[in-house]
């Protein structure tokens, strides 16, 4: 798997040789979304390739205003793969954005952001390659229902897997009754697990987009599944993040279903997360591997997860910048947000997983969710960890091995444990404050911006909504 072009001029024979008719040049906004633009082959040149390629980012939200709206997009011809849902052969490219005003990579484009940071820890001297491995959940749900008017706000998903179908009719065949339940759909087999087949054509169609798949199974949550995935370096990462998501929506819509990556759709189950799972390397060797200290992490590693524990509000304003990521984020649902470490242990924000030779050494951040931006949320990560490095490690506690959920708010207060904040609001006034380690890959005024548009348009309309739980405990007061 993993490149099937390596330069332009194997961009063009890959291309001929599968009878390309169009290529599709996408590029992600800060929320992380895919946006495209597609040219038929025969405009596709090597000096637009080289060039760029205009488009008005003032159409895009939150980008450029109207009286500075030309941009280019940059293509990245080494990330092409075939398009395997569209009807004519396609070709995708992704890209990053060119800012033609201040003549350099555009300050608000996250997969450009991402290339500053991981040049920042190449000039620290720090480590020569960042590995990142995201575990992407999802929900596939049968059918999803939103009203959102001043008078009425609801939602409603429908799933065949969902205990509330126990009592449902069916008009072509009986109710089967074999459901996961709540908390109960981890490694099922059929009919238990209704998802078999779906997963199946996912793990094919990431293969075919160049992703590598180790494995796929039913999550915790009913209607909840994930596929597992091999690492990459930052940028791949965070590029192969937004293929996953793209083919499990499309492989999902396609088959009369719809999947959501959503952190907290169903109260009182698991919810979706993105466990991301990182190591520094240098000269071909992994500096966090220290052989016989605890869970044979180095120092370097522990100072590293320091930065991300110290930076924790301003990191969470881009793991987990939506207000729904902070529902998932309660004790007893596999969404730790105690900042402490552990071998093994699920209950820990940082867990080190089980059997790490020097290899395979590394930390795995439970708490991110799949709301985030990739590149953004990946950049967060690795510039609080340098900043951690360079300051020579802050105050951790840990490890920890015992099941934290079990812990009372007084009983972690005493022991000195910090938590992640609870609200995005919380989460994005920390970043207010605290950013600095964030330089060069996010300016001063991409700070200000995001967290501008982070309010206006996901914190203050969701406080002023009333909920349906509100009017129960609320209504006859």
């Amino acid at each position: 798997m993993g490149k099937f072009v390596n330069g332009i001029d194997e961009f063009f024979k890959y291309c001929e040789e599968n009878e390309v008719e169009f290529v599709d040049f996408r590029f992600t906004d800060i929320k992380g979304a895919w946006h495209h633009i597609t040219y038929r082959m025969s405009a596709v040149n090597k000096e637009n390739i080289e060039g760029g390629l205009p488009f008005d980012g003032s159409s895009i939200e939150n980008w450029q205003p109207i009286n500075q709206s030309d941009m280019l997009l940059m293509p990245d011809v080494d990330t092409t793969f075939l398009d395997p849902f569209t009807a004519d052969t396609t070709a995708v490219v992704i890209c990053d954005v060119y800012d033609i005003y201040n003549n350099e990579l555009y300050a608000k484009c996250p997969r450009s952001i991402a290339k500053k940071a991981l040049k920042a820890l190449e000039e620290a001297g720090v480590a020569d390659a960042a590995y990142f491995g995201p575990e992407n959940e999802f929900f596939i749900f049968d059918d999803v229902q939103i009203i959102d008017k001043d008078n009425q706000q609801s939602f409603k998903v429908e799933s065949d897997e969902g205990h509330w179908a126990d009592e449902k009719v069916y008009e072509d065949y009986g109710n089967m009754g074999h459901r996961p339940r709540i908390k109960g759909g981890y490694f099922p087999v059929m009919p238990t697990d209704s998802m078999v087949d779906i997963r199946a054509e996912i793990m094919q169609v990431l293969e075919d987009v160049g992703i590598d798949v180790v494995l796929g199974h039913h999550e915790v949550a009913q209607a909840q599944g994930e596929i597992g995935v091999v690492f990459s370096d930052i940028i791949t990462a965070a590029d192969n993040v937004q293929k996953y998501k793209y083919v499990v929506k499309m492989v999902a819509h396609l088959n009369g279903k719809t999947a959501t990556f959503m952190p907290k759709p169903i109260y009182n189950d698991n919810g979706n997360g993105m466990h991301v799972h990182q190591s520094l390397w240098k000269d071909g060797k992994n500096l966090f591997y220290k052989e016989g200290e605890y869970a044979n992490l180095s120092k370097t590693a522990l100072d590293y997860l320091s930065g991300i524990f110290k930076h924790k509000d301003a990191v969470a304003a881009f793991t987990n910048p939506s207000t729904n990521s902070y529902k998932r984020l309660l004790p007893g649902f596999e969404a730790p947000r105690i900042l402490t470490y552990s071998s093994q242990n699920r209950s820990a924000a940082c867990r080190i997983p089980y059997g790490a030779g020097e290899k395979s050494t590394r930390i795995e951040t439970r708490f991110p969710d799949s709301s985030s931006c990739p590149y953004l949320a990946f950049t967060a990560l690795m510039m609080a960890g340098l900043d951690g490095i360079k300051n020579g490690g802050y105050e951790i506690v840990g490890p920890i091995n015992e099941d934290l959920f079990e812990w009372s708010r007084d009983e972690l207060k005493k022991r000195g444990i910090k938590e992640l904040p609870n609200t995005l609001r919380d989460a994005l006034e920390g970043l207010e404050e605290d950013h600095d380690f964030l330089a060069p890959a996010m300016t001063p005024e991409f700070i200000k911006e995001y967290v501008d548009y982070m309010f206006e348009r996901h914190v203050i309309p969701v406080e002023g909504r009333p909920t349906a739980y509100e009017y129960v405990s609320t209504y006859s007061c």
